[in-house]
C-alpha cells in the first residue's frame, strides 16, 4: 500500500478504535458505578415489582431513577430492551485492523527484533495471533476452575483475580522476551482487550440472552447466568485502566526499550487496577487512600527504575551549539542520516510522509529527527538500523547548532 494511503489508513483506524473505546469504556464504568452504588428500595410497589436496588442521580437537567433487578423482573417490559455490545465488538474489530495493518503487514520491521528473539515473519505473526488466543482460553479455565464456590456458584474473587495476575505477568515477560519491546506491550494490550470482548462475546450477551427467553416463555431464569456475567463484568473493569496504559506505553522509548522491560510494564498494569480498585471502592462509599499511596509510590519507584545512566542522559540532553569542526560538519550528518534512517524516508518509501533522502529534506526535517532520533529515541524503530548513541549525539549537535547544510 503507498505510504500516504497507509497513513491515512492508519489514522482514520486508530481515530475509530478510540471512539468506540470511549463508548465501552464508558459504558461499563457507568454500570460498575451503578452496581455499587445501588440501595434496596423503600417504595412498596417497587419491592412488588422484584426490584433489588434503585439509584436516583441528577445529570443534564433532569432527574434519573434507575432500577435493578438482579435476576429479571416478573414480567418482559413491551417495549424495546437496550443491549450493550456493539461498543465492545468495534472495539475489538478495529483494534484488530489496525494491529494488522501497522503490525502483522509488517512484521520484520515492527514486530521482529533480531536482537530479542530472530525468527521469520510468518512465525512470528502466528505466534502474535496465537497470543491473542491462548490468552483468552488460559483466562476462561482459570474463571472456569477457580471461580465457583463449593455450592457451585459463581465466587472466589480473590483467588482468581491473583491468578489472573500471575498469568498476565508471565505473559508479558514471554511477550518481551520474544517480540520487539513496542509490539510486546502493544501485543498484551491486546491480549487483555481480547479476553474482555470475549467476556462480552461468550458469557455475558449469551447469558443476557437466555434470561431474557427464560423470561419471555414464563420461566425461572437461572441465576447463575447473571452471576457469571457480574463475575466477567467485573473482570472487565479492572482490566480497562491495564489495557489503556500497555497501548499508551508503546509510544515511550524509554519504557520499552528498557533491559527489563517487562517488569516495567507488569507495573504500570498494576498501578492501573490499584487505581480502578480505588474508585469501585469509592463507589460503595469506601474511600481506600492507601491504594492511591500504593499507586503513587509504585509509579515513583518506576520512575527511578527506569531512569537511563548518567551518560545515557549526557547523550539524549539539549547539548549546546558546536563548531563545524566539533560537529564534524554536515557530510557527517548526512552520512548517518543515509545509513540510519534514509531507507525508509526516501522517494520510494516515506514513512510518515518524511523523507531524509536529500541535504535540503533533511533540513526541513531536522526537528521531526531530532525529537524522534535524538530526544524520544524511538527512531530507528527497534533501533532496527543500529544506530549509536554517539551518532545520535552528533544529530542532536547538528540540530542545535542550527541545522545547516554548509
Amino acid at each position: 500500500m503507498d505510504a500516504y494511503l497507509l497513513d491515512w489508513a492508519n489514522l482514520l483506524l486508530r481515530w475509530l478504535h478510540v471512539i468506540t473505546a470511549i463508548a465501552w469504556i464508558g459504558s461499563s464504568f457507568y454500570f460498575v458505578m451503578l452496581d455499587n452504588s445501588l440501595v434496596p428500595p423503600t417504595d412498596e410497589d417497587l419491592k412488588a415489582k422484584g426490584v433489588n436496588g434503585e439509584l436516583w442521580a441528577v445529570h443534564g437537567g433532569g432527574f434519573y431513577n434507575p432500577q435493578k433487578y438482579f435476576v429479571g423482573p416478573k414480567q418482559m417490559p413491551t417495549g424495546t430492551l437496550h443491549w450493550f455490545y456493539w461498543e465492545s465488538y468495534a472495539t475489538w474489530l478495529s483494534g484488530f485492523a489496525l494491529f494488522t495493518l501497522l503490525y502483522l503487514f509488517n512484521a520484520r520491521s515492527f514486530l521482529i527484533d533480531a536482537s530479542v528473539f530472530k525468527w521469520e515473519p510468518p512465525v512470528a505473526i502466528a505466534a502474535a495471533l496465537a497470543f491473542l488466543v491462548v490468552g483468552w482460553i488460559v483466562y476462561d479455565v482459570i474463571c472456569r476452575v477457580f471461580g465457583r464456590n463449593k455450592d457451585g456458584s459463581i465466587g472466589g474473587d480473590a483467588r482468581v483475580l491473583a491468578l489472573i495476575f500471575v498469568y498476565i505477568a508471565a505473559a508479558t515477560w514471554l511477550a518481551c522476551h520474544l517480540f520487539a519491546g513496542r509490539a510486546a506491550f502493544l501485543l498484551m494490550g491486546a491480549m487483555i482487550g481480547t479476553i474482555m470482548s470475549a467476556n462480552v462475546f461468550f458469557w455475558i450477551i449469551p447469558g443476557q440472552r437466555k434470561v431474557v427467553a427464560d423470561l419471555q416463555a414464563g420461566r425461572q431464569p437461572d441465576p447463575i447466568h447473571g452471576q457469571r456475567g457480574k463475575q466477567r463484568s467485573v473482570h472487565n473493569t479492572y482490566f480497562t485502566l491495564p489495557v489503556l496504559i500497555a497501548m499508551l506505553s508503546n509510544h515511550y522509548g524509554m519504557l520499552y526499550q528498557h533491559p527489563q522491560n517487562w517488569l516495567v510494564l507488569v507495573g504500570l498494569m498494576l498501578t492501573g487496577a490499584l487505581v480502578r480498585q480505588f474508585f469501585v471502592q469509592r463507589h460503595r462509599g469506601k474511600s481506600q487512600w492507601e491504594l492511591v499511596m500504593v499507586s503513587l509510590g509504585l509509579v515513583g519507584v518506576l520512575v527511578v527504575f527506569v531512569a537511563p545512566e548518567r551518560g545515557d542522559l549526557a547523550a539524549s540532553a539539549p547539548v549546546a551549539p558546536a563548531s563545524a569542526a566539533q560537529q564534524g560538519g554536515f557530510a557527517q550528518v548526512q552520512g548517518i542520516v543515509s545509513q540510519r534512517c534514509a531507507m525508509c524516508h526516501n522517494a520510494g518509501l516515506a514513512n510518515k510522509n518524511v523523507r531524509l533522502d536529500t541535504p535540503e529534506l533533511i533540513a526541513k526535517n531536522a526537528q521531526a529527527l531530532y525529537q524522534q532520533a535524538v530526544v524520544a529515541k524511538t527512531m530507528p524503530l527497534n533501533n532496527a538500523t543500529q544506530i549509536t548513541e554517539a551518532e545520535r549525539a552528533a544529530l542532536g549537535r547538528w540540530v542545535q547548532g542550527g541545522a545547516k547544510t554548509e
